[in-house]
């Protein structure tokens, strides 16, 4: 009975470690720039890609920097803690990055995430 106890114990542990390892991500596919410190948020937030040609999205819906404030602001409605993750691709100029977080901070955004893909460590 022993070892059968310590196989669910050990098949319990294999179930949570691969559930942790799971992050949903409801972004766009964006080619992120590199980050030794890297690491992967699991809050429920609001996705934001700005794609190589300068396009926008929001949750994989495509947008406008001009809507973007009113669309943010209509997903916080049900939410009083809201958390921005922004995905920009890396070839993406630094002063159009700054527009969007400008429209984000006043769709009255605090958290703000900028990601970036884990760098292999050598």
């Amino acid at each position: 009975m022993l070892p059968l106890i310590d196989i669910v114990f050990l098949l319990l542990i294999f179930f949570i470690c691969a559930m942790l390892s799971m992050a949903v991500h409801k972004g766009m596919n964006v080619s992120l720039p590199g980050s030794a410190s890297a690491r992967i948020v699991k809050e429920n937030a609001i996705s934001i890609s700005i794609m190589e040609d300068n396009s926008l999205y929001v949750d994989e819906k495509k947008t406008s920097l001009d809507d973007l404030k009113t669309l943010i602001k209509g997903l916080r409605e049900d939410k009083k803690e809201t958390m921005v993750l922004l995905f920009a691709d890396k070839t993406i100029q630094y002063q159009d990055i700054f527009l969007v977080l400008d429209e984000i901070k006043a769709a009255g955004v605090e958290k703000i995430s900028l990601q970036a893909a884990a760098l292999s460590q050598k």
